[in-house]
């Protein structure tokens, strides 16, 4: 029997905490044609949900909702945010297969319209359109991807943005087998998600963490690893990356391109140490060098994401699970970075 009321967590407005309300009579969302009802089982936590909640995305000095949104437009309230979801399929719309029912699944997090598969009209979920932070969400039936693993829910949840955002700079930045690559941020959900994803790759993987997680990121990969105030030209010498994944940004932004070999690659999906840099014009065409912004899946990434994970080839890097209703909580652990992997919140 599906309820006709959930328990959800609402998004009431740009702010702090106090902008997130638990409630326990939110209707439950009816799937429309060509999508699914999942009864979620877990949802991960992302810095793209505090940013959102923040407003940090607006690039104005004010009045951050006319421009807070991932497209530079303004958000509608309330909304349910959660971008990584692990569910049930426990209903479907019109033009669906009646026989998905049942099925475990995770969400591709990238919503693109049947027919059009340009970035201008992909959407994100839990940012453009309502989330995993609740009982039930309903997805497009084609994101709604079947897998088959021994893992837990919260495991499985760790996956769809972290990795998948991971994956796509990777292979935006054509990352292979025996090439060096630097991963800032390592010890955070996508951090630590591209350090596993460049080694499965074959790669030669450098990271960057602070010196108590040195030991949990090199357990997952890391040849490396090196603290963040670490002089990077210094230590590991002008041209000697082929690729750079960042999430990080900030000041340490100059130097990643000092340390790329002529003709190296930049990939970017993230600026926690903020979104302003230093750039020398000169170091990037006389070096030839790539500049990768990454937000929108390719096609082929949250598949092929779904088949390491069912053969195993990655790992879940679960740091603490909390109850949906204690999302503050989990916000609060999220934001004082003292944990590796990620945080997972549980309906």
């Amino acid at each position: 029997m599906i309820p006709s009321q959930m328990h959800a967590v609402l998004l009431k407005g740009h702010g702090g905490l106090e902008q997130l309300e638990y409630r326990d009579d939110v209707a439950v969302p009816a799937p429309a044609a060509g999508e699914v009802l999942l009864r979620v089982r877990a949802a991960g936590v992302n810095n793209t949900d505090i940013n959102l909640r923040t407003g940090w995305y607006s690039k104005a000095d004010a009045a951050v909702a006319a421009d807070a949104g991932w497209s530079g437009a303004a958000l509608s309230f309330p909304r349910i945010q959660g971008a990584d979801a692990c569910g049930e399929i426990v209903a479907v719309g019109a033009g669906v297969d009646a026989g998905r029912v049942g099925e475990r699944v995770l969400v591709d997090p990238v919503l693109r319209p049947a027919g059009d598969p340009s970035l201008a009209a992909a959407r994100y979920f839990g940012s453009d359109c309502n989330g995993a932070f609740a009982d039930y969400v309903a997805v497009p039936a084609a994101n709604a991807r079947r897998i088959t693993s021994r893992l837990a829910d919260a495991e499985l949840a760790s996956f769809p943005c972290a990795y998948s955002a991971a994956e796509n700079m990777l292979t935006r930045a054509g990352v292979a087998a025996g090439e060096t690559v630097l991963v800032t941020g390592a010890s955070g959900g996508v951090g630590s998600a591209a350090v596993q994803l460049a080694r499965r790759r074959g790669a030669r993987v450098l990271a960057i963490a602070s010196r108590p997680k040195a030991a949990a990121v090199a357990a997952l990969g890391a040849e490396q690893v090196l603290e963040r105030d670490a002089p990077l030209v210094a230590t590991l010498g002008r041209e000697s990356l082929d690729a750079v994944v960042d999430v990080v940004g900030g000041t340490g932004f100059a130097d990643c391109l000092e340390l790329l070999r002529r003709g190296g690659r930049y990939a970017v999906a993230g600026a926690i140490a903020g979104p302003r840099v230093a750039l020398d014009l000169r170091t990037l065409y006389l070096k030839d060098l790539k500049l990768l912004g990454c937000t929108i899946l390719e096609p082929e990434v949250f598949g092929n994401l779904i088949g390491y994970i069912e053969r195993g080839e990655i790992r879940a890097e679960v740091s603490a699970t909390y109850p949906l209703a204690e999302i503050a909580a989990a916000q609060r652990d999220f934001l004082a970075k003292a944990h590796v992997g990620k945080i997972v919140l549980v309906p």
